[in-house]
Protein backbone atom coordinates (compact mmCIF):
# COMPACT_ATOMS: atom_id res chain seq x y z
CA UNK A 1 0.00 0.00 0.00
CA UNK A 2 3.21 2.08 -0.20
CA UNK A 3 3.61 4.59 -3.13
CA UNK A 4 6.42 4.23 -4.65
CA UNK A 5 7.11 8.24 -5.27
CA UNK A 6 9.93 7.94 -7.83
CA UNK A 7 7.64 5.80 -10.60
CA UNK A 8 4.71 8.43 -9.57
CA UNK A 9 6.38 11.05 -10.38
CA UNK A 10 7.53 10.21 -13.62
CA UNK A 11 4.49 8.99 -14.68
CA UNK A 12 2.97 12.49 -15.51
CA UNK A 13 5.59 12.85 -18.47
CA UNK A 14 4.95 8.82 -19.71
CA UNK A 15 1.43 8.52 -19.54
CA UNK A 16 1.47 11.50 -21.07
CA UNK A 17 0.91 10.55 -24.50
CA UNK A 18 -1.19 6.81 -24.04
CA UNK A 19 -4.56 7.11 -25.52
CA UNK A 20 -7.59 6.03 -24.61
CA UNK A 21 -9.30 4.65 -27.37
CA UNK A 22 -10.79 1.32 -26.83
CA UNK A 23 -11.11 -2.16 -29.15
CA UNK A 24 -14.92 -2.90 -28.41
CA UNK A 25 -14.26 -6.16 -30.58
CA UNK A 26 -13.27 -9.30 -29.34
CA UNK A 27 -12.26 -12.67 -30.94
CA UNK A 28 -14.75 -15.25 -31.37
CA UNK A 29 -13.65 -19.15 -29.79
CA UNK A 30 -11.32 -19.32 -26.46
CA UNK A 31 -9.54 -16.21 -25.40
CA UNK A 32 -6.82 -15.59 -22.57
CA UNK A 33 -6.98 -12.26 -20.91
CA UNK A 34 -4.03 -11.10 -18.33
CA UNK A 35 -4.32 -10.44 -14.77
CA UNK A 36 -1.43 -8.64 -12.80
CA UNK A 37 -0.97 -8.25 -9.24
CA UNK A 38 2.22 -7.75 -7.32
CA UNK A 39 1.79 -9.81 -3.69
CA UNK A 40 2.88 -13.54 -3.92
CA UNK A 41 1.19 -14.46 -0.96
CA UNK A 42 -2.03 -14.05 -2.55
CA UNK A 43 -1.44 -16.00 -5.50
CA UNK A 44 -3.17 -19.56 -4.04
CA UNK A 45 -6.73 -17.45 -2.89
CA UNK A 46 -5.94 -15.31 -6.35
CA UNK A 47 -5.98 -18.68 -8.55
CA UNK A 48 -8.93 -20.16 -7.00
CA UNK A 49 -10.92 -16.85 -7.52
CA UNK A 50 -9.46 -17.50 -11.10
CA UNK A 51 -10.82 -20.63 -11.43
CA UNK A 52 -14.18 -20.35 -9.99
CA UNK A 53 -14.45 -17.25 -12.97
CA UNK A 54 -13.46 -19.72 -15.79
CA UNK A 55 -15.73 -22.53 -14.46
CA UNK A 56 -18.39 -19.48 -15.05
CA UNK A 57 -16.54 -18.63 -18.27
CA UNK A 58 -15.20 -21.88 -19.87
CA UNK A 59 -14.49 -19.93 -23.23
CA UNK A 60 -11.95 -17.43 -20.97
CA UNK A 61 -8.89 -18.15 -19.45
CA UNK A 62 -7.15 -16.11 -16.82
CA UNK A 63 -3.11 -15.49 -17.00
CA UNK A 64 -1.71 -14.95 -13.74
CA UNK A 65 1.41 -12.25 -13.79
CA UNK A 66 3.15 -12.03 -10.06
CA UNK A 67 5.29 -8.79 -10.12
CA UNK A 68 7.43 -7.56 -6.35
CA UNK A 69 6.44 -4.35 -5.27
CA UNK A 70 9.88 -3.17 -6.05
CA UNK A 71 9.46 -3.98 -10.01
CA UNK A 72 5.45 -3.46 -10.51
CA UNK A 73 4.83 0.00 -11.01
CA UNK A 74 8.15 0.70 -13.28
CA UNK A 75 6.95 -2.90 -15.35
CA UNK A 76 3.31 -1.63 -15.27
CA UNK A 77 4.45 2.61 -15.95
CA UNK A 78 6.91 0.83 -19.42
CA UNK A 79 3.61 -1.58 -20.81
CA UNK A 80 1.17 0.85 -20.29
CA UNK A 81 3.37 3.70 -22.60
CA UNK A 82 3.81 1.13 -25.04
CA UNK A 83 -0.41 -0.09 -24.77
CA UNK A 84 0.51 -3.39 -23.42
CA UNK A 85 -0.66 -2.94 -19.99
CA UNK A 86 -2.22 -6.21 -18.81
CA UNK A 87 -6.19 -6.46 -19.25
CA UNK A 88 -6.78 -6.41 -15.55
CA UNK A 89 -4.21 -5.60 -12.97
CA UNK A 90 -4.37 -3.88 -9.22
CA UNK A 91 -4.52 -0.71 -8.95
CA UNK A 92 -4.11 1.69 -6.05
CA UNK A 93 -5.70 5.09 -4.72
CA UNK A 94 -2.44 7.01 -4.77
CA UNK A 95 -1.66 6.27 -8.55
CA UNK A 96 -5.23 5.99 -10.16
CA UNK A 97 -6.21 9.45 -10.84
CA UNK A 98 -2.53 9.74 -13.10
CA UNK A 99 -3.10 6.46 -14.51
CA UNK A 100 -6.55 7.55 -15.46
CA UNK A 101 -5.98 10.96 -16.74
CA UNK A 102 -3.48 9.43 -19.33
CA UNK A 103 -5.56 7.16 -20.57
CA UNK A 104 -4.41 3.65 -19.05
CA UNK A 105 -7.58 2.44 -17.52
CA UNK A 106 -11.33 2.17 -18.91
CA UNK A 107 -14.07 3.61 -16.84
CA UNK A 108 -16.10 0.85 -15.20
CA UNK A 109 -19.63 1.28 -16.16
CA UNK A 110 -22.64 0.77 -14.53
CA UNK A 111 -20.84 -1.15 -11.83
CA UNK A 112 -23.35 -1.97 -8.32
CA UNK A 113 -20.58 -1.03 -5.32
CA UNK A 114 -23.39 -0.72 -2.96
CA UNK A 115 -21.65 -2.90 -0.54
CA UNK A 116 -18.53 -1.54 -0.26
CA UNK A 117 -16.98 1.42 2.29
CA UNK A 118 -17.94 4.47 0.57
CA UNK A 119 -14.80 6.09 1.23
CA UNK A 120 -13.01 2.68 -0.85
CA UNK A 121 -14.79 3.48 -3.65
CA UNK A 122 -14.69 7.60 -3.44
CA UNK A 123 -10.51 6.89 -3.65
CA UNK A 124 -11.15 4.73 -7.27
CA UNK A 125 -13.47 8.40 -8.78
CA UNK A 126 -11.93 10.39 -11.05
CA UNK A 127 -13.50 13.31 -12.90
CA UNK A 128 -17.12 11.52 -12.14
CA UNK A 129 -15.77 8.15 -13.24
CA UNK A 130 -15.35 4.92 -11.21
CA UNK A 131 -11.64 3.17 -12.45
CA UNK A 132 -11.32 0.46 -10.32
CA UNK A 133 -13.64 -2.45 -8.99
CA UNK A 134 -12.52 -2.89 -4.53
CA UNK A 135 -11.00 -5.79 -3.51
CA UNK A 136 -9.91 -5.20 0.01
CA UNK A 137 -9.86 -3.05 2.86
CA UNK A 138 -7.20 -1.96 5.12
CA UNK A 139 -7.41 0.78 7.90
CA UNK A 140 -5.22 2.03 10.89
CA UNK A 141 -6.21 0.11 14.40
CA UNK A 142 -4.85 0.67 17.68
CA UNK A 143 -2.86 -2.26 18.70
CA UNK A 144 -1.95 -3.09 22.48
CA UNK A 145 -0.21 -5.23 24.70
CA UNK A 146 -2.27 -6.60 27.21
CA UNK A 147 0.73 -7.77 29.10
CA UNK A 148 2.01 -4.10 30.14
CA UNK A 149 -1.36 -3.07 30.28
CA UNK A 150 -2.09 -5.56 33.21
CA UNK A 151 1.03 -4.57 35.37
CA UNK A 152 0.51 -1.59 34.97
CA UNK A 153 -2.86 -1.75 35.94
CA UNK A 154 -4.64 0.22 33.54
CA UNK A 155 -7.73 -0.61 31.29
CA UNK A 156 -7.92 -1.38 27.87
CA UNK A 157 -8.44 0.84 25.33
CA UNK A 158 -11.79 0.91 24.34
CA UNK A 159 -14.27 2.40 21.21
CA UNK A 160 -14.81 5.42 23.54
CA UNK A 161 -11.28 6.59 23.98
CA UNK A 162 -10.77 9.93 23.20
CA UNK A 163 -6.70 11.62 22.67
CA UNK A 164 -7.39 12.25 26.41
CA UNK A 165 -7.94 8.76 27.29
CA UNK A 166 -4.99 7.39 25.43
CA UNK A 167 -2.43 10.40 26.50
CA UNK A 168 -3.12 9.68 30.20
CA UNK A 169 -3.40 5.54 29.76
CA UNK A 170 0.83 6.51 27.73
CA UNK A 171 1.64 8.48 31.00
CA UNK A 172 0.71 5.47 33.20
CA UNK A 173 2.25 2.93 30.87
CA UNK A 174 5.47 5.37 30.27
CA UNK A 175 8.83 4.30 32.64
CA UNK A 176 12.20 5.52 32.03
CA UNK A 177 14.06 2.91 33.95
CA UNK A 178 12.72 0.07 32.06
CA UNK A 179 13.10 2.35 28.83
CA UNK A 180 9.00 1.49 28.53
CA UNK A 181 7.13 3.74 26.26
CA UNK A 182 3.26 3.82 26.87
CA UNK A 183 3.49 4.61 22.99
CA UNK A 184 5.34 3.87 19.28
CA UNK A 185 4.91 7.56 16.94
CA UNK A 186 6.57 6.84 14.00
CA UNK A 187 5.94 8.89 11.05
CA UNK A 188 3.04 7.52 9.40
CA UNK A 189 0.76 9.21 7.36
CA UNK A 190 -2.36 6.94 6.76
CA UNK A 191 -2.75 5.66 10.77
CA UNK A 192 -1.10 8.59 12.20
CA UNK A 193 -0.81 12.05 11.17
CA UNK A 194 -3.35 12.08 8.54
CA UNK A 195 -6.31 10.89 10.57
CA UNK A 196 -5.90 13.12 13.88
CA UNK A 197 -5.20 16.37 11.79
CA UNK A 198 -8.86 15.53 10.22
CA UNK A 199 -10.11 14.54 14.09
CA UNK A 200 -8.89 17.92 15.00
CA UNK A 201 -11.27 19.40 12.15
CA UNK A 202 -8.37 19.71 10.07
CA UNK A 203 -7.79 18.42 6.35
CA UNK A 204 -5.12 17.39 4.37
CA UNK A 205 -5.65 18.65 1.05
CA UNK A 206 -9.43 20.35 -0.44
CA UNK A 207 -12.03 18.21 -1.73
CA UNK A 208 -11.26 19.60 -5.51
CA UNK A 209 -7.57 19.11 -4.85
CA UNK A 210 -6.56 22.46 -5.10
CA UNK A 211 -5.39 23.56 -1.87
CA UNK A 212 -3.17 22.51 1.01
CA UNK A 213 -5.11 21.93 4.33
CA UNK A 214 -1.61 21.70 6.28
CA UNK A 215 -2.15 25.84 7.82
CA UNK A 216 -5.39 24.88 8.96
CA UNK A 217 -5.37 25.19 12.57
CA UNK A 218 -7.14 21.69 13.30
CA UNK A 219 -4.20 19.90 10.73
CA UNK A 220 -1.64 21.77 13.50
CA UNK A 221 -3.48 20.37 16.49
CA UNK A 222 -3.55 16.74 14.75
CA UNK A 223 0.18 17.21 13.82
CA UNK A 224 1.15 18.73 17.49
CA UNK A 225 -0.56 15.20 19.25
CA UNK A 226 2.34 13.14 18.10
CA UNK A 227 5.01 15.72 18.11
CA UNK A 228 4.21 16.38 22.11
CA UNK A 229 4.35 12.91 23.04
CA UNK A 230 7.58 12.19 21.66
CA UNK A 231 8.81 15.95 22.75
CA UNK A 232 6.98 17.16 25.61
CA UNK A 233 5.43 14.52 27.19
CA UNK A 234 8.19 12.07 26.36
CA UNK A 235 5.99 8.88 26.18
CA UNK A 236 6.81 7.82 23.03
CA UNK A 237 10.75 7.12 21.91
CA UNK A 238 12.26 9.12 19.89
CA UNK A 239 11.68 9.62 15.95
CA UNK A 240 15.51 8.23 15.80
CA UNK A 241 14.22 4.96 17.54
CA UNK A 242 11.57 4.22 14.88
CA UNK A 243 13.77 5.31 11.68
CA UNK A 244 16.39 2.76 12.97
CA UNK A 245 14.06 -0.25 13.78
CA UNK A 246 10.96 -1.20 11.88
CA UNK A 247 8.01 -0.29 14.99
CA UNK A 248 6.38 -3.50 14.11
CA UNK A 249 9.48 -4.94 15.28
CA UNK A 250 9.90 -2.58 18.77
CA UNK A 251 6.31 -3.55 19.65
CA UNK A 252 6.81 -7.13 19.60
CA UNK A 253 9.78 -6.29 22.21
CA UNK A 254 7.11 -5.78 24.75
CA UNK A 255 8.65 -2.38 25.38
CA UNK A 256 5.95 -0.45 23.89
CA UNK A 257 2.33 -0.44 25.70
CA UNK A 258 0.72 1.01 22.21
CA UNK A 259 1.29 1.68 18.39
CA UNK A 260 -0.91 2.63 15.55
CA UNK A 261 -0.51 -0.20 12.92
CA UNK A 262 -2.98 -1.21 10.17
CA UNK A 263 -5.07 -4.05 10.76
CA UNK A 264 -3.52 -6.16 8.17
CA UNK A 265 -0.62 -6.79 10.87
CA UNK A 266 -2.71 -9.15 12.48
CA UNK A 267 -1.36 -11.92 10.43
CA UNK A 268 2.41 -11.18 11.46
CA UNK A 269 0.93 -10.67 15.01
CA UNK A 270 -0.22 -14.25 14.83
CA UNK A 271 2.09 -16.11 13.63
CA UNK A 272 4.68 -14.43 16.58
CA UNK A 273 4.83 -17.52 18.47
CA UNK A 274 6.66 -15.47 21.73
CA UNK A 275 4.40 -12.43 22.11
CA UNK A 276 1.44 -12.55 19.51
CA UNK A 277 -1.16 -13.73 21.94
CA UNK A 278 -0.49 -10.80 24.33
CA UNK A 279 -1.82 -8.38 21.99
CA UNK A 280 -5.43 -7.02 20.79
CA UNK A 281 -6.91 -4.43 18.65
CA UNK A 282 -8.90 -1.76 19.54
CA UNK A 283 -10.59 1.49 17.01
CA UNK A 284 -8.48 4.63 16.77
CA UNK A 285 -9.18 7.37 20.08
CA UNK A 286 -11.92 9.78 19.01
CA UNK A 287 -10.51 13.28 18.50
CA UNK A 288 -11.52 16.63 19.62
CA UNK A 289 -13.51 17.65 16.56
CA UNK A 290 -15.03 13.88 14.87
CA UNK A 291 -14.17 10.55 14.38
CA UNK A 292 -12.31 10.01 11.77
CA UNK A 293 -9.74 6.75 10.12
CA UNK A 294 -8.42 6.54 6.13
CA UNK A 295 -9.67 3.47 4.62
CA UNK A 296 -7.09 2.55 2.12
CA UNK A 297 -7.89 -0.75 -0.26
CA UNK A 298 -6.62 -1.84 -3.55
CA UNK A 299 -8.81 -1.95 -6.90
CA UNK A 300 -8.87 -4.02 -9.73
CA UNK A 301 -8.55 -1.81 -13.28
CA UNK A 302 -9.21 -2.77 -16.35
CA UNK A 303 -6.51 -1.52 -19.38
CA UNK A 304 -8.37 1.09 -22.00
CA UNK A 305 -6.36 -1.01 -24.71
CA UNK A 306 -7.66 -4.41 -23.73
CA UNK A 307 -8.48 -6.41 -27.15
CA UNK A 308 -11.35 -7.84 -24.92
CA UNK A 309 -12.72 -5.01 -23.11
CA UNK A 310 -15.92 -7.17 -22.40
CA UNK A 311 -14.35 -10.57 -20.69
CA UNK A 312 -11.70 -7.73 -19.25
CA UNK A 313 -14.73 -5.94 -17.65
CA UNK A 314 -16.53 -9.03 -16.31
CA UNK A 315 -13.35 -10.57 -14.82
CA UNK A 316 -12.48 -7.32 -13.17
CA UNK A 317 -16.41 -6.97 -11.98
CA UNK A 318 -16.35 -11.10 -10.81
CA UNK A 319 -13.23 -10.13 -8.65
CA UNK A 320 -15.53 -7.95 -6.48
CA UNK A 321 -18.09 -10.08 -6.15
CA UNK A 322 -19.53 -12.02 -3.32
CA UNK A 323 -18.31 -15.59 -4.44
CA UNK A 324 -14.37 -13.80 -5.09
CA UNK A 325 -14.63 -12.13 -1.92
CA UNK A 326 -15.57 -14.80 0.32
CA UNK A 327 -12.50 -17.14 -1.36
CA UNK A 328 -10.02 -13.69 -0.34
CA UNK A 329 -11.50 -13.71 3.21
CA UNK A 330 -11.37 -17.27 3.88
CA UNK A 331 -7.64 -17.57 3.72
CA UNK A 332 -6.64 -15.09 6.78
CA UNK A 333 -4.37 -13.88 5.08
CA UNK A 334 -2.83 -10.04 5.53
CA UNK A 335 -5.96 -9.05 3.02
CA UNK A 336 -9.45 -8.99 4.37
CA UNK A 337 -12.08 -8.49 1.49
CA UNK A 338 -14.03 -4.88 1.23
CA UNK A 339 -17.63 -6.49 0.28
CA UNK A 340 -19.69 -6.00 3.49
CA UNK A 341 -20.86 -9.87 4.23
CA UNK A 342 -18.10 -11.49 3.56
CA UNK A 343 -15.40 -10.96 5.73
CA UNK A 344 -16.42 -13.21 8.97
CA UNK A 345 -14.09 -15.80 8.18
CA UNK A 346 -11.32 -13.39 8.06
CA UNK A 347 -12.23 -11.88 11.39
CA UNK A 348 -12.59 -15.61 12.83
CA UNK A 349 -8.70 -16.68 11.69
CA UNK A 350 -8.09 -14.57 14.51
CA UNK A 351 -9.93 -15.55 17.23
CA UNK A 352 -7.75 -13.55 20.04
CA UNK A 353 -8.01 -10.40 18.51
CA UNK A 354 -10.65 -7.85 18.18
CA UNK A 355 -10.90 -6.91 14.29
CA UNK A 356 -14.67 -7.27 13.61
CA UNK A 357 -15.16 -4.60 16.68
CA UNK A 358 -12.88 -2.27 15.88
CA UNK A 359 -14.30 -2.61 11.96
CA UNK A 360 -17.44 -2.30 12.95
CA UNK A 361 -16.84 0.69 15.18
CA UNK A 362 -14.58 2.32 12.32
CA UNK A 363 -15.69 1.76 8.73
CA UNK A 364 -18.79 4.38 9.15
CA UNK A 365 -15.73 7.10 9.48
CA UNK A 366 -13.93 6.20 6.80
CA UNK A 367 -12.40 8.79 4.71
CA UNK A 368 -10.19 8.43 1.47
CA UNK A 369 -6.70 8.70 1.55
CA UNK A 370 -5.76 11.94 0.45
CA UNK A 371 -4.62 12.31 -3.21
CA UNK A 372 -4.14 14.84 -5.91
CA UNK A 373 -2.66 14.02 -9.59
CA UNK A 374 0.87 13.86 -8.25
CA UNK A 375 0.77 12.85 -4.49
CA UNK A 376 4.31 11.90 -4.53
CA UNK A 377 5.39 15.34 -5.15
CA UNK A 378 4.06 17.54 -2.39
CA UNK A 379 4.43 14.16 -0.47
CA UNK A 380 8.07 14.56 -0.40
CA UNK A 381 7.91 17.70 0.86
CA UNK A 382 5.64 16.92 4.01
CA UNK A 383 7.82 14.11 4.32
CA UNK A 384 11.06 16.22 4.71
CA UNK A 385 9.47 18.82 6.78
CA UNK A 386 7.81 16.51 9.44
CA UNK A 387 10.90 14.59 9.61
CA UNK A 388 12.40 17.73 11.06
CA UNK A 389 9.28 18.33 13.25
CA UNK A 390 9.44 14.79 14.84
CA UNK A 391 13.32 14.87 15.68
CA UNK A 392 12.30 17.96 17.63
CA UNK A 393 14.02 20.32 15.57
CA UNK A 394 11.80 23.20 14.65
CA UNK A 395 8.25 23.85 15.67
CA UNK A 396 5.89 21.87 14.11
CA UNK A 397 3.48 24.60 13.15
CA UNK A 398 6.22 26.02 11.58
CA UNK A 399 6.41 23.13 9.55
CA UNK A 400 3.01 22.33 8.69
CA UNK A 401 2.95 25.95 7.50
CA UNK A 402 5.95 25.80 4.84
CA UNK A 403 4.39 22.29 3.93
CA UNK A 404 1.34 24.13 2.83
CA UNK A 405 3.18 27.00 1.35
CA UNK A 406 5.43 24.65 -1.13
CA UNK A 407 2.26 22.22 -1.82
CA UNK A 408 0.24 24.81 -2.98
CA UNK A 409 2.95 25.89 -5.19
CA UNK A 410 2.91 22.03 -6.50
CA UNK A 411 -1.01 22.10 -6.58
CA UNK A 412 -1.13 24.73 -8.64
CA UNK A 413 1.14 23.48 -11.66
CA UNK A 414 -1.42 20.14 -11.72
Amino acid sequence: MRLRMALVAALAVTLAGCGSDTDTTTKSGKITISYAIWEKNDQASTQKIIDAFQKQHPDVTVKLEITPWDQYWTKLQTAAAGGAAPDVFWMNSLNVRLYAKGGVLAPIQNADVSAFPQAIVDGYRYDGKLYGMPRDVGLPVLWYDKELFDKAGVKYPTADWTWDDLRAAAKKLTDPAKKQYGLLAPMWDQGGFYPTMIQAGGHVISADGKKSGFDEPGSIQGLEFWTDMINKDKVAPSAQATTDTDPVQLFMTGKYAMYYGGSWLATAFKANTERGDKVDVAPLPKGPTQEAVILLGLANAVSAKSEHPVESAQFATFLSSEEAEKILSDTGGASVSSRAGTQDSWFNAFPNYHLKEAFDASIPHGVPYPVSLNTAKWQDVQNKLLAEAWAGKRPTADAAREIAAQMNEILAKE
